[in-house]
This record gives C-alpha cells, structure tokens and sequence, in this order.
C-alpha cells in the first residue's frame, strides 16, 4: 500500500511540477515587452464582415452592446442578434435600433452553442468573408472590430480578444480578488503565450473566424464552455487561435451573490470537464501530428481555476511534507518547489498588471476567497453542472 501511495504521490508531484512551470513561465513571459501589431494593409477594408450576437432574454444590456460596435463598422458589415427563445423585450430593442435580429424558439435544445449554431447557419446563403463573435452583455472599445479582423486576415487563424470584467462601483474584497483572477486568465497568460509565439484558448467574446474556417465547424452542443471547446477543435485542425491584445472587450462582474455564484461555476466547472475530456487528445494529437504548439496548449488547458489550483498546491505540499516521515524526500522538495513557482507567477502578474487597483493588503485575501470557492469545486464533485445556465444580468 505505501509503494502505491508513494507512486501516487510522485505522479501527482510531477504534474503538480509541470502545471506550476508552465502557470510561472506566461506569467513570465507576459511581463516582457509586448509585440506590437504588424503593419496591415488595407486588405481589411475590402473585407466584408459579420457580428454574431448570442441573446437570451438581454433587454437590459444589448442596446449598450449595439452602441459600442456599430459605429467601428463599414458600411458592407451587418450586425445580426440571434434572440434564442426570448420571452422578453430583446427583439423589440434590437429592431428599434434598425439591426438584423433572427429569432430561434426551441424548448429541447438550449444553450448558447445552439444559438450561435443557428446564427452561422443563416449566414451561408450570403456569407461573409470573417464572422466575429460578441456575447451581449459587453463593451466592445473603439477600434476592437478593426484589430480582430486585420489580425485574423493576416495570420489566417482564428483571433481572441482581450476580454476582462469590470468591477462594481463599491466592490468588495471577494470582487477585486475575483477581478484579478479573471485577468490572469484572460490577459496575463495569453499574452504570455502570445509573447512565446503560441496559440491560446476561445474565452466566449471576442472571437474573430474567418468564413472558410468556420464553416466547416459544428456549434450545435450543449456545452458549457463551447467557446472553449470551439477554439480546441479548430487547433487540432490546423487552426490554432491566437491572442490580439489591442482589441478590448469589457464585460460586468454580477452584482448579486447568486449570479456571480452561478456564472462562477458554469465557468469552472466547463473548465474542468473540458480539461477532463481535452487534455489527453491534445496531447495524442501532438505526438500524432507531431505540433509542440497543440502540447502547449494541453498544458495551458491542464492549469485548474487559479483559486483550485492554489488549494491544490498547498494540500499536495503538505501532504509530501508528511511523507518525510516515511523517508520519501524527493515529492516535497518537488511540491516545495513548484508551489514558490506558482506564487512567484501571481506576485509577477499582481506587480505588472494589477497592482494599482488592488493593494497588497487585499491580494493576501485570497485563502478567503479560496473558502468561498471550495462548495463551487465539492458540486463539480457530487453535483456537476451540465447545462448552460445564463446569468442574471444587473440592471444599468
């Protein structure tokens, strides 16, 4: 039983290890400086292109949406708003607004992935040369159309955007700590990919594909994280997509306890699932296709939620430190190592792209926020969460 145990434990130390080294080295890299845009010609402006708006039940957001991304358009671009079995105001806004909306009414097959399915499908009588992706609820800032589709023209591969959250107006300690942990994951370590020259994964808005690519993909699924899905199914096609750090897309943090727990664990647990289900075929498809590219992403993938993955650091570090006891020193020593390196990484990306909004003071909170979050990953558990649920929105 102990050698199994020990086994166990120098497995779990290796890819504790493997994990830590790679969450250190984006952290890294995205504190060097930034490559700079190339020079585009004007390809783009003979581009024609499409925004594709998921909606269900959105009257309180998607006209500030609309106002964020029509002006950025030509005049050969269109707006289309898929109302997905809306049972408020949403299409009588979006019409009042002179754009595009296509509804959709189905009871038995629900979920974002449907909507967008529904969308790309309306699009191939007459369909544009690049089709980009906003969720509704979001501000898309001045020239983020522009960047996504000359990026995407240029490098032929699909483009993620720069997507963050804004925090409440008086946000609490558990807000701003969940704010950074978002740009982590959404700036600090795609842009360290994007630095070392690597893919990273679809984070749900933002997301520029041109026709050619896309339409050869099937968005029809109930997946939680479909974005995520879409953008690992195109890199093992050959398709890897890529992080455009000019374009900015701002979305809102919920206000409400109950949001925030439900958007939390859509997110986390659609993390998890896809990691589950992705990371072995990443790595088989990087062996058999013989692509480094697609074992960076595996490893990207394989890093858990940042609040689980600190949890974990900490409980297999000291779980190795009892196993000195037994006379096994290596997993410690190993443990030891690459939990300082976690740390080192979030202090890196505390110091460059957070430390002017949250203090010192507060960023020594996060074991707070980890006991928030631990009922989040016991239901991932017991109870997984398997359908998308759409969150609250707040009024504004």
């Amino acid at each position: 039983m102990l050698t199994i145990l020990s086994i166990l434990l120098f497995l779990l130390s290796f890819i504790h290890f493997c994990l830590a080294v790679t969450l250190m080295g984006e952290c890294l890299a995205s504190a060097l400086n930034i490559k700079k845009d190339e020079n585009f010609n004007d390809k783009w402006l003979h581009t024609s292109v499409t925004v594709l708006i998921p909606a269900h039940n959105e009257e309180k957001v998607i006209s500030q949406t609309l106002k964020t991304i029509i002006p950025q358009l030509k005049s050969t671009d269109n707006i289309i708003v898929i109302a997905d079995n809306c049972t408020d105001c949403t299409v009588a806004v979006v019409e009042n607004m002179g754009v595009k909306i296509i509804e959709r009414q189905n009871d038995l097959l629900k979920g974002k992935g449907y909507a967008l399915d529904f969308g790309v499908n309306y699009l191939r009588e007459n369909p544009p040369d690049v089709v980009i992706f906003i969720d509704a609820d979001c501000n898309v800032e001045q020239n983020a159309i522009a960047f996504l589709v000359k990026n995407t023209l240029m490098s032929k591969k699909p483009v993620q955007a720069l997507y963050l959250m804004e925090k409440p107006m008086q946000p609490s300690g558990k807000d701003q700590i969940s704010a950074f942990a978002f740009k982590v994951k959404n700036l600090v370590r795609p842009l360290g990919l994007y630095n070392l020259n690597q893919p990273c994964l679809l984070t749900g808005t933002g997301m520029a594909i041109r026709w050619e690519v896309l339409k050869t993909t099937n968005l029809a699924s109930g997946e939680i994280v479909e974005d995520m899905k879409l953008g690992l199914d195109l890199a093992i096609a050959s398709y890897p997509p890529i992080f455009c750090p000019s374009a900015h897309i701002t979305g809102r943090l919920p206000q409400k306890e109950q949001a925030a727990t439900t958007q939390r664990t859509r997110w986390e647990h659609g993390h998890l699932q896809t990691a589950i289900n992705y990371v072995p075929l990443l790595i088989k498809e990087s062996v058999k296709q013989r692509r480094f590219d697609l074992f960076i992403l595996a490893l990207d993938l394989a890093i858990p939620p940042l609040s689980l993955f600190v949890s974990f650091s900490i409980a297999l570090t000291l779980i190795s430190f009892l196993s000195l006891y037994y006379g096994i020193f290596f997993p410690f020593l190993v443990n030891a190592i690459a939990s300082l390196l976690i740390f080192f990484g979030i202090f890196i990306a505390w110091v460059k792209f957070a430390r002017e909004e949250l203090t010192l003071t507060t960023l020594m909170k996060i074991p707070l926020y980890i006991l928030w979050k631990i009922p989040l990953y016991f239901k991932f558990l017991f109870k997984r969460e398997n359908q998308w649920i759409r969150t609250e929105r707040d009024d504004i």
